[in-house]
């Protein structure tokens, strides 16, 4: 199927409105407990259970107005089904806690792996989008390798030590908030290795 391109504003609403549709329901039913086949879920349960459908959902219809998903999007749908429905399985919310720890550590440990063998694994997910020269995806893809490994600590953390309710606000805003600093901060990356530039332009790192 080959790729097409949608308005960004759709591609947006189907890539964060289930995480935002997430919080919406988890203040609503944070509170709450349910009797469900005799077993009683509490309301953060009951909001992962319905997440997951919800957000294969939006993914399907990406991928059918795309006639694409990046590796990225293909291994978050698994962990979100995998944790999520652990979580659901077993009346137990600190599966789905973990998920982002475990796609951090993820993503981070196959950036190292590409590093080690002297490749750039970020420059093939990224699949030219960002015009940079080699020695710029080799700096990027180090920077957001320790990048993804703080998070997956930071993550970790914040579930371990602090209230449910503080996690989810850290989830549906931290987590997005610092994805999004960290590339505002590389503008000086993208200018100096950026293939657009003039050759006679020494990179720095």
């Amino acid at each position: 199927m080959a790729d097409r391109s949608i308005n960004g504003g759709l591609k947006t609403a189907l890539e964060f409105g289930p995480i935002l549709g997430f919080f919406i329901a988890y203040l609503w039913l944070k509170d709450r407990t349910y009797d469900i086949g005799g077993t009683e879920y509490a309301g953060f349960v009951v909001v992962t259970a319905g997440f997951i459908p919800v957000f294969l959902l939006s993914i399907a219809i990406l991928w059918k107005l795309t006639g694409h998903l990046s590796k990225m999007q293909i291994v978050t749908a698994v962990l979100i089904v995998v944790f999520g429905g652990l979580s659901v399985w077993f009346n137990d919310p600190r599966f789905f806690k973990m998920k982002p720890t475990i796609i951090y550590l993820l993503f981070g440990g196959a950036l190292g792996l590409g590093l080690m063998r002297g490749q750039s694994y970020l420059q093939s997910l990224m699949e030219g989008l960002m015009p940079l020269t080699d020695e710029g995806w080799m700096i990027l893809t180090r920077r957001l390798m320790f990048f993804f490994l703080a998070l997956a600590v930071l993550n970790e953390v914040i579930w371990r030590t602090q209230s449910e309710e503080v996690w989810v606000y850290f989830k549906t805003f931290g987590l997005t908030a610092a994805i999004f600093l960290f590339f505002i901060t590389q503008g000086k990356l993208f200018k100096q290795h950026g293939t657009d530039n003039d050759e006679e332009t020494p990179p720095q790192a």
